[in-house]
C-alpha cells in the first residue's frame, strides 16, 4: 500500500524529470487509480470510490 506523493514530494519528482510545466489534480480520498481495467491503489476515503466521471488516460 503507498500513502502517495505531498505536494512538495510530487515537485521534486517531477523536477527531476525534466518536467517544466505540471498540473496538480485532486488526490483526495476517493481517488483510485486503474492499470489495465484493474484498481491499482486501495482508496482511503472511508466511503471508497466515487461515481465521477472526470479521467486522466495514458495511452501508447
Amino acid at each position: 500500500m503507498s500513502e502517495g506523493f505531498t505536494l512538495e514530494e510530487a515537485a521534486r519528482f517531477m523536477r527531476s524529470l525534466g518536467v517544466v510545466q505540471t498540473l496538480n489534480l485532486d488526490g483526495g480520498g476517493s481517488t483510485a487509480m486503474a492499470v489495465n481495467g484493474h484498481l491499482a491503489n486501495v482508496t482511503s476515503d472511508a466511503t471508497g470510490e466515487r461515481p465521477v466521471g472526470d479521467t486522466v488516460q495514458v495511452l501508447p
